[in-house]
């Protein structure tokens, strides 16, 4: 059975509200706006996602953000699906439009070990780099929390030192402001880019966010 769409778009509206946030928007502001941002910011994200969430599993646990102290969470109105431990599909929609992006993020030390392993790995390696080649020629921006040269442990002429530096992965896409952000085109649109990046969030939750069992011994 086919479910009605609950995302119609983002009003032209919900940049007015946004302008008003520019800057250092004084608290008073907030408040005064809360509301109108409320309705026309953060609510279209919400729908925007429960819709996503019922064209594809991999968008079912989300959360879209609400509030900060600071402007930084006014001015910009996030959302995240978790793919996997530390592995998320991010959303972000502003005075800019949106843009959508795959993580690997905030890991913690066994992460990052297994994470180096497999860059290592001739096999697990070399895939990972035609992904990452294959995301850039696709205009995704390949950023991260980096070291500014390869780990210790590996050799400095590494044929993916640079991948070797990486604490955290991030493909990040800006997919536009223009006239398609006002109507529910952008569903398909996020769900294009996630199929994307889908063989970067494969490769992620394959080689470093899924628990490695125990080793046993005979």
């Amino acid at each position: 059975m086919d479910i009605p769409r609950q995302f119609a778009g983002w009003d032209e509206s919900a940049f007015d509200v946004l302008l008003r946030l520019d800057g250092e928007p004084s608290q008073e502001v907030m408040r005064e706006i809360r509301k109108d941002r409320e309705r026309l910011v953060r609510q279209p994200m919400v729908a925007l996602l429960h819709d996503l969430a019922w064209e594809d599993p991999a968008f079912e646990d989300h959360s879209v953000w609400r509030y900060g102290k600071t402007p930084w969470w006014w001015q910009n109105q996030s959302a995240v699906a978790r793919v996997a431990r530390n592995v998320e599909i991010g959303l972000r929609f502003n005075l800019d439009g949106l843009r959508v992006q795959g993580a690997w993020w905030y890991a913690d030390s066994d992460q990052i070990s297994r994470f180096r392993a497999a860059v290592a790995a001739e096999a697990s390696g070399s895939a990972l780099d035609d992904v990452v080649a294959e995301l850039r020629d696709k205009g995704f921006e390949i950023t991260g929390d980096r070291l500014k040269r390869a780990p210790r442990e590996y050799p400095t002429n590494h044929p993916r030192a640079a991948l070797l530096r990486h604490r955290s992965l991030l493909a990040v896409r800006h997919l536009g402001s223009d006239e398609w952000l006002q109507t529910p085109e952008v569903v398909d649109r996020v769900l294009a880019a996630h199929e994307e990046l889908r063989p970067l969030l494969t490769w992620l939750t394959t080689h470093v966010a899924a628990c490695v069992p125990p080793a046993t011994s005979d």
